[in-house]
């Protein structure tokens, strides 16, 4: 595509940057070709004019899409170059913070200068067995791919881990020999692993320093070759040590250390094995304190010191060599401060007393005064001559310096011997694991023989590296049959050539070394005239004649030529190496011992020339040299191996954790050759996808008719309309090839096509809410024209309304005008009339007015009388009821004083007491009513009687001024002073009667007073009896608190007894593992005592050691002295100490689980305490149980006697020694028999219909009774049909009558026939309904489906509300069908019970009427008869439930029983739990005969067998199934029939008659039950096995939405299951795996709980599985990721509770999976969700939710990352949290499992032994 296409406007690019390298820009202009400038904008909004070199027309690169940043691997990035890379790693480690990146076949690792969770045993077992691509990367994921080829393709490996110091190459290789020691086992020989990791801190001690750049730097480079058997297990290792840097001993740069094994040695000074080196603190040594920095922050010397020592004794190097190491390296310290006085020029000395030297000289074993001398002396030897000549100080002290390099070299050179001669494998080595920890490229101001070696092995390993990347891409393109062409690679072999070829600078620098006057000067011209013209590579510095410069392919770097050929030569002054040989210290003897072999033999190679000293100097390999050689060979190992690549990054120089400098990294992106892969990568097809993986991303670009079924096809039409270049891609077999920046055009097309559709539905949607918006405005708009109108209408009909109302007003004020005039003329003719009537109505008042007060009077007097009446009676009642109210209040305060202590009475009685202060709250709330409204009544007749008497006084007054009118008008009006005297008569009466209401008053005050008194009286005796049951309360409250209290306690000690369980538990898991490997080691012993004797048999050993290993089980520790006796004393030395460290270890154990044992019988009686109760309300339950089993006894026994009657009268017919000889056919009582024979059978199968129908009665009863209770466990029906084996049958052929019994048996046959076809019908036409109803049921789900389509295709165009009254609307019509259908299955389900009742009854009647035809026929028969009547009764056996073996039977009975029994065909044709029954009717024999050794050897060979098999099938869950529900069984036996009496209430009459009569057997109950923890954790770690690869596979990796996901590129490390395929695991696969546990454990009998807790384990394991995974994998975070889990986890909860387990705490276990998919989904910006995440990941650690955070990476271009702002709120919010630590769940974390008793209801009378077992030789009793 054309330029102008991709740098078109808001293109993001990258500029280059000083500060920065590169910095992010984007186009604000389109890009035309021939433009010189583009214009871009920075991200902090600056604009900047990009100018265009117009000679190379070059523009700047391309970003990657925003989805493509942060990737695991950096080829799956469109655009490959330098920013992208940088940015990428940039964006991984300071926002995701993770510090491994794939690019290509190299792993990145950046040193995060921080300590990280991601190196813990669970992370290395998450990897283990993983594909490389599947996981997020990580050196762990590397070692894994190494280990995982070595065993796959029996080939040798390495892991060539490179970087500058401090990057953490040393740390890295760590973590993959660790990666090795954990996931493969030792083969043989004790703690491989163990020592090949204590080989760490011993050369990290003695190789390691402290620089200026890392606090732990290698200064030597080791190649460690871990060696591996044919099983894949460590047997040993060997270590190659290249190029130590000796000059560090005696000189170190300021800020830096010396190696840390001096300032180790220096901080344990003090102890006293040290005290003879007289040391002191590491700054009084010269070779200690020349950095002036002696301590690290955070590093404890005197600590390490302790780890070196217990390194030293792991690797096997003993006391006294390690006191010789130490005592060598204290010897360098005071050699060191050897002081050399100047006496001249050329002469100097040593003082006699230098306390240093004589140290040095003591601790060496060597003469003081030798040394002295030739410290200051060397010896110059000529063909003739030999001179001794005095050296000056300056030379002096280099060659002290010498002596101390040289020492330190050999002393190095024979630790790592050491090492390798304990790490040495006395086996022969299948294949090695090489770990390569060297130097990277190094380059400083200063750069001398070091660095140009360090460079030079550079630049081979880089050479190695670029052809490998390079066959590697070959290959890749081979594979795919895609057209390859060359690729231009950066080859450094001229480079290579330039160093080690003839003439080359080390052949040159080792041709000046052989010059008597060789000087740097000099080799530095020979370098000149040499190589500066005829070489590229080298080049001379401008303005120094004594350096030079080489071009490697990292960069250039200038060498100083001072001291190449002192530090090439590695000169030691012989005399002081004679004087060190003349030493009597043996390990510095060891240590010169090589050099005395060498001399040796080369005189003995130039004893004919003479001249010894000259060969010896010609001989002498340089260090240039053997550095040369050991780098070849280096390189023909690693090129004889797969190499694997790790390139360690140091982000910074200030040690920051988590900050990248953008140039340092740069610089070692170039140097370590990452960039070089990069370039190789892209110059090819470096974006690679599969056809599926193209087609699922890019189905958005094509239309539904370019879809083919060939998805193949498919793409290339897509390509090919897409791209019209066809070099830029190309198709091969299995994948589609790009050209860099290909996927990224594509990737824009594809976010273009999904912005488009975005712009069309936002379009749409603007669209709808314009004219929602336009509706509503006009809708407005009319509504407001309406009420406008409405108001000028309004005024109108106002303005007309006031006209009118002006008119009226007009009119009426005239007629009140002239009506006034009226009305004036006619009240004045009124007035006169009115004084005249007024007389006349005032005397008719006075008369009416009497008579109304005298009602008014007798009114209230009645009234007054008749409350008062009331009152009194009230009271004398209310007295009454309350003395009877209080005598049963005191009874009943008795009786509940009584019942107050128990709980729920208190509850009761608060809820009483508080109703009852309620009501009599209520009660002094209605009197207090009554007493004020007694007082306003009284009020009331007060202010009436007042109102009264001003009445009455006015009256008074207005009769006396009517006296004295009448006084006046005594002449003219006689008849007032009657009327005088009429009121005086009044006046008198209502004074008495004022007196008398006064007095009632009174009286009735007193009254109310006393009412009141009473009241209050009343009203204190509530209050203090509310006081007193407000103190009861208190005390209830405080015992319900001391309830609660108990109660939480209780819980306590339920957790302490889980705790307690699982320790124990753990404990006999240990316990139980040692027994094996003392087992194992007995095996040992024996076949190797065995093989050296002559003539040995071999035996039988599936019995062997029975008793031992039951001693051992009961902690006896007289078997263990017996077995510890009876070995033989011609074993080795060696196992007998680890034999008695077990035996130890065993009685260390068996003494714990006995205390356990007796802690756990305690807190169990409590339990079985309760448990009781529980036992007595199912007592009642069992009743009508044991009626419908009687009932079913009697039938059966019917049955039987009817098969008797059958049986005798076949043999009747068919004896021929009979008095009589048997009817002949067509006879009378031949006819009669048949008759009988025909009728009995026909009663026999009714009989048993009518068993059956009798049995599913009873299970429907029992299953509805006792489904949640205890005693429904314990019930099994036996439904078991006898066989025909059973029935007695005559051996004799010859004695069949052939025209009776073979015509019996051919009708039985022909019935038989029919009975099968009618089964077959009856099953064909099940099988038609059920797939009719599932048909049915198919097709109801897609009308179902349709429905919601439509449904959902018309929301979309519906408003909010609209929608939601819609689906309410779908909903209430789905729910109603539903409800329609429920109801139509409940009448036909009504219509089939019916139908059924009425069956049942005809078949009751039928059988009725025909016993009664046959009991007459039957009597007929007997009378008209004239034959003998034959007898066809037996009496019933009656068996005791034990079988009978013989002594020695042992061993058949359990091979047959136990080992050669297949538990499928047991589980499948036998009852659960038949062994178990088998062995303990055997074990009731032993225990009746009273024979305690056959009961022992009997329960011991069971053990022992049991285990056998385990042992051998420990990896089939159907075995292990098996026997943990028959040893299961046989322990509840023996616990059911132990005697006890708790127990034996449980128990029928039978089986109480069966119970053990003469041993007791608990401590075997014991073992059995410690058996059976074993089997149940063998059975968890079978179902982990098959669960940890279905687990990842379904719950992650599989997609049952498909697109839901969608894919992105996933570079070169291809993950596994990427897409699904043929035969992918899906759910459904792990589900059916989960139901075939399931049903095996339910067919073998399980018990439900132990079934229970099983199922819990399993989920707790995928819970774990998945979630680690999880949390290990960047590309499973993501938002739909979090969809597809929630969906898996509904599935697996569907199961549980189809399987009804939905109680058994399963799906408590998937909770962190369930917030952990929550989070991915849930919104991640603000505070509020980061509170909301805290309240809802309540099952996560805060270190699992910030991994999640910080993985989740988005899947489509719309999603956004997580900010590292909300992840510091999500940590700051959960920091006071206490919580676990770790990162990842325990995934090998097994339950405690508990063992409930269930008791059996099998009759051991009842079981039949089947014949298939091969079990004649047991007879029942």
């Amino acid at each position: 595509m054309a330029a102008s296409e991709l740098y078109s406007k808001h293109a993001r690019v990258w500029l280059p940057d000083a500060a920065e390298v590169w910095k992010s820009a984007e186009l604000i202009k389109d890009y035309t070709p021939g433009d010189l400038t583009l214009t871009v904008q920075l991200d902090d909004g600056t604009e900047v004019e990009y100018k265009i070199d117009p000679r190379t027309n070059i523009l700047p690169p391309l970003r990657n899409p925003d989805i493509l940043v942060g990737e695991n691997d950096l080829t799956a990035l469109s655009y490959l170059h330098e920013p992208a890379v940088l940015h990428n790693l940039k964006v991984r480690f300071m926002d995701s913070r993770l510090i491994y990146t794939y690019c290509g076949i190299v792993l990145v690792a950046i040193n995060p200068y921080e300590s990280l969770p991601i190196y813990e045993a669970d992370i290395i077992s998450a990897y283990s067995g993983q594909n490389m691509g599947d996981m997020d990367p990580h050196i762990f994921a590397v070692a894994e791919e190494a280990y995982k080829q070595m065993a796959r393709d029996e080939r040798n490996q390495s892991i060539i881990v490179s970087g500058e110091s401090g990057a953490g190459k040393t740390v890295s290789a760590k973590y993959a020999m660790r990666f090795f020691a954990t996931v493969s086992c030792s083969s043989g020989e004790a703690n491989v692993e163990e020592k090949v990791l204590a080989s760490s801190p011993i050369m990290e001690a003695l190789g390691n320093a402290k620089t200026t750049r890392n606090d732990n730097s290698s200064r030597f480079g080791k190649y460690i070759e871990i060696g591996f058997d044919k099983k894949h297990c460590i047997i040993g290792a060997n270590m190659r040590t290249y190029l130590l840097e000796k000059s560090r001993v005696v000189f170190q740069a300021h800020g830096e250390r010396n190696y840390h094994i001096f300032y180790q040695l220096c901080a344990s000074s003090h102890l006293p094995e040290f005290k003879a080196f007289k040391l002191g603190c590491a700054d009084d040594f010269h070779c200690t304190n020349q950095g002036q920095n002696p301590v690290i922050d955070g590093v404890d010397d005197a600590k390490e010191m302790c780890d070196t020592r217990r390194a030293f004794s792991l690797l096997g190097i003993n006391e006294s060599d390690q006191m010789a190491i130490y005592q060598i390296l204290a010897a360098i310290l005071h050699l060191s401060n050897v002081d050399v006085k100047d006496q001249s020029a050329d002469r100097s000395s040593i003082l006699p007393g230098n306390v240093h030297l004589m140290v040095f000289c003591e601790l060496m074993g060597v003469s003081c005064e030798e040394m002295a001398h030739w410290l200051c002396h060397r010896k110059l030897k000529t063909t003739t001559e030999t001179y001794v000549k005095s050296v000056s100080k300056t030379s002096a002290v280099n060659g002290r310096d010498a002596l101390a390099k040289h020492i330190y070299a050999r002393l190095f050179s024979w630790i790592v011997d050491s090492i390798n001669s304990s790490l040495k494998s006395t086996t022969k080595q299948h294949s090695f694991i090489g770990v390569l920890d060297i130097y990277g490229f190094e380059t400083f101001d200063v750069n001398s023989f070091e660095q140009f070696c360090i460079n030079y092995a550079n630049e081979k390993l880089q050479q190695q590296f670029n052809q490998h990347v390079f066959k590697l891409e070959q290959e890749e393109y081979m594979k795919e049959e895609i057209p390859w062409t060359l690729i231009d690679f950066y080859d450094n072999q001229p480079c290579i050539n330039l160093i080690e070829a003839k003439l080359g600078v080390l052949d040159l620098l080792d041709e000046e070394c052989k010059m008597p006057k060789g000087s740097d000067d000099s080799w530095a011209q020979k370098l000149y005239n040499t190589l500066l013209k005829q070489n590229a590579h080298f080049d001379k510095p401008r303005l120094s004649n004594r350096a030079f410069i080489i071009h490697h392919f990292a960069d250039k770097v200038e060498y100083q030529c001072e001291g190449f050929l002192e530090k090439n030569k590695d000169t030691v002054n012989e005399e002081q190496i004679n004087v060190l040989k003349n030493s009597k210290f043996d390990l510095l003897l060891k240590l010169f011992a090589d050099d005395e072999k060498a001399q040796s033999s080369a005189n003995k190679r130039t004893s004919v020339i003479g001249r010894a000293g000259q060969a010896q100097r010609d001989n002498k390999k340089t260090v240039g040299l053997q550095f040369r050689q050991s780098l070849h060979l280096l390189m023909d190992t690693l090129n004889a191996t797969t190499p694997h690549y790790v390139r360690c990054i140091k982000p910074n120089d200030d040690k920051t954790s988590f900050t990248l400098d953008p140039v340092r990294t740069v610089q070692q992106l170039r140097a370590c050759g990452i960039l070089e892969t990069i370039r190789i990568s892209a110059a090819g097809f470096p974006s690679r996808w599969t056809y599926q993986e193209f087609f699922s991303r890019y189905r958005v670009l094509m239309k539904q008719k370019d879809v083919l079924p060939d998805r193949k096809q498919t793409c290339k039409n897509l390509l090919e309309k897409l791209i019209k270049d066809r070099d830029k891609y190309q198709f091969g077999k299995n994948k589609i090839f790009f050209r860099a920046g290909q996927v990224a055009y594509l990737e824009k097309l594809r976010s273009d096509k999904l912005r488009m559709a975005c712009v069309r539905i936002q379009k749409t949607i603007r669209c709808w809410l314009a004219r929602k918006k336009f509706l509503r405005m006009r809708e407005s708009a009319i509504t407001v024209q309406r009420y406008v109108r409405g108001h000028q209408a309004r005024c109108y009909v106002k303005f007309l309304r006031r006209t009118r109302a002006a008119v009226v007003i007009q009119r009426n004020v005239r007629m009140w005008a002239a009506r006034r005039r009226y009305q004036q003329q006619r009240s004045a003719a009124i007035s006169i009339q009115c004084f005249l009537r007024a007389y006349m109505a005032k005397k008719q008042y006075y008369k009416l007015m009497f008579e109304q007060k005298a009602v008014v009077i007798q009114k209230w007097m009645r009234g007054w009388l008749a409350r008062q009446h009331y009152r009194r009676t009230l009271a004398a009642i209310t007295l009454l009821q309350s003395c009877v109210r209080r005598m049963r209040a005191k009874k009943e305060l008795k009786k509940l004083k009584v019942e107050a202590r128990s709980v729920e009475h208190f509850k009761k009685l608060n809820v009483g007491m508080e109703n009852k202060i309620m009501q009599l709250q209520h009660k002094i709330n209605e009197q207090h009513k009554e007493n004020r409204e007694l007082s306003e009544r009284l009020n009331i007749v007060e202010k009436n009687h007042s109102v009264e008497r001003e009445k009455q006084s006015r009256e008074i007054k207005n009769l006396l001024r009517s006296e004295q009118e009448a006084r006046a008008k005594a002449e003219t009006l006689p008849s007032l002073l009657e009327q005088l005297s009429f009121l005086q008569h009044e006046l008198e009466n209502t004074r008495r009667e004022k007196e008398d209401l006064e007095e009632q008053t009174k009286v009735y005050k007193e009254q109310t007073q006393q009412v009141v008194e009473e009241l209050n009286m009343k009203n204190g005796l509530l209050n203090s009896e509310k006081d007193e049951m407000s103190k009861i309360i208190l005390e209830q409250a405080q015992q319900l608190t001391d309830v609660k209290t108990n109660i939480e306690n209780i819980k306590q000690m339920d957790k302490d007894l889980t705790e307690e369980r699982s320790r124990y538990q753990n404990l006999l898991s240990e316990h139980l593992h040692l027994e094996e490997r003392h087992r194992d080691l007995k095996e040992e012993m024996n076949l190797s005592i065995s093989s050296s004797k002559s003539g040995h048999k071999r035996t039988d050993s599936n019995y062997s050691s029975n008793s031992s290993e039951f001693s051992l089980s009961l902690g006896s520790s007289e078997g263990e002295d017996s077995s510890i006796q009876t070995e033989d004393e011609t074993q080795s030395t060696v196992d007998l100490p680890v034999l008695l460290k077990l035996q130890r270890r065993v009685k260390d154990l068996e003494q714990d689980k006995q205390t356990l044992w007796q802690q756990l019988d305690r807190k169990e009686e409590a339990q079985q305490e309760n448990a009781k109760q529980v036992e007595e309300q199912t007592t009642a339950c069992r009743a009508e149980l044991d009626l419908e089993k009687l009932k079913r006894q009697e039938l059966e026994s019917e049955n039987k006697k009817l098969k008797q009657d059958l049986t005798e009268l076949r043999k009747s017919l068919t004896n021929e020694d009979s008095e009589l000889m048997p009817p002949a056919p067509g006879s009378l009582p031949y006819s009669i028999l048949l008759d009988q024979l025909s009728s009995s059978n026909d009663e026999l199968e009714m009989r048993k219909e009518e068993v059956l129908l009798l049995r599913s009665h009873m299970v429907r009863q029992e299953a509805l009774k006792h489904k949640d209770s205890a005693l429904g466990e314990g019930v099994k029906l036996d439904l078991e049909i006898p066989s025909f084996q059973d029935v007695d049958r005559s051996t004799d052929i010859h004695t069949l009558n052939e025209d009776g019994e073979l015509w019996l048996a051919y009708e039985g046959l022909k019935e038989t026939n029919r009975l099968l076809e009618f089964q077959m019908q009856e099953q064909e036409r099940v099988h038609n309904e059920k797939y009719r109803e599932l048909l049915e049921e198919v097709n109801k789900l897609k009308n179902e489906k349709e429905q919601q389509q439509k449904l959902l295709a018309q929301s979309l165009f519906l408003s909010e509300d609209a929608r939601i009254e819609a689906s309410l609307k779908h909903e209430i019509t789905r729910l109603t069908n539903e409800n329609l259908e429920l109801l139509e299955q409940q009448e036909k389900q009504d219509k089939t019970m019916r139908k059924l009742k009425k069956q049942l009854k005809l078949y009751i009647q039928k059988v009725e009427d025909f016993e009664a035809s046959a009991q007459q026929k039957n009597n007929a028969s007997l009378m008209n008869a004239p034959v003998r009547a034959v007898n066809i009764t037996r009496k019933e056996k009656e068996y005791q439930g034990m079988l009978e073996y013989k002594e020695g039977d042992e061993s058949r009975l359990l091979k047959n029983v136990v080992i050669d029994l297949k538990p499928r065909g047991v589980a499948v044709s036998f009852i659960p739990g038949l062994p178990a029954y088998i062995i303990f009717m055997c074990l009731r024999y032993a225990d009746s005969v009273n024979n305690d050794q056959r009961v022992s050897a009997l329960l011991n060979s069971t053990i022992s067998s049991i285990k056998g098999v385990i042992k051998r099938r420990g990896n089939d869950f159907e075995v292990v199934s098996f026997w943990l529900a028959n040893t299961c069984r046989l322990m509840h036996c023996l616990k059911q029939y132990s005697g006890d009496e708790v127990i034996m209430t449980r128990n029928t009459a039978k089986q109480n008659e069966h119970c053990l009569a003469n041993f007791e057997l608990s401590e075997y109950q014991q073992v059995f039950g410690d058996l059976a923890i074993q089997i149940y954790r063998q059975l968890i770690k079978c179902v982990e096995s098959v669960l940890q690869p279905l687990t990842v596979a379904s719950m992650l990796e599989h997609e049952a939405i498909q697109g839901v996901l969608g894919s992105k590129p996933t570079g070169l490390r291809k993950r596994s299951t990427s897409f699904p395929e043929e035969g992918a695991v899906t759910v459904e696969v792990l589900l059916q795996r989960l139901g075939h546990f399931h049903t095996t454990m339910s067919q073998h009998g399980m018990d439900p709980d132990l079934i229970n807790q099983v199922v819990k384990q399993q989920f707790y394991i995928i819970c774990a599985i998945t979630l680690n995974h999880l949390l290990l994998r960047k590309d499973m975070c993501s938002w739909s990721k979090g969809l597809q889990i929630r969906y898996n986890v509904w599935q697996l909860e569907e199961w549980l509770t189809e399987r009804e387990l939905a109680d058994c705490g399963a799906k408590e276990t998937l909770e962190p999976l369930i917030q952990a998919a929550q989070l991915l989904q849930i919104k991640k910006k603000t505070e509020a969700d980061a509170q909301a995440i805290c309240n809802m990941c309540t099952a996560l650690t805060t270190a699992q939710i910030v991994k999640v955070l910080t993985l989740y990476t988005p899947v489509i271009e719309f999603e956004e990352r997580v900010s590292t702002s909300f992840i510091t709120t999500i940590k700051n919010l959960l920091k006071d949290r206490v919580e676990s630590s770790t990162l990842m769940m325990d995934a090998k974390k097994i339950f405690s499992v508990t063992l409930a008793f269930t008791p059996s209801s099998v009759a051991l009378e009842t079981i039949q032994i089947p014949a298939s077992l091969n079990l004649g030789f047991l007879t029942r009793i």
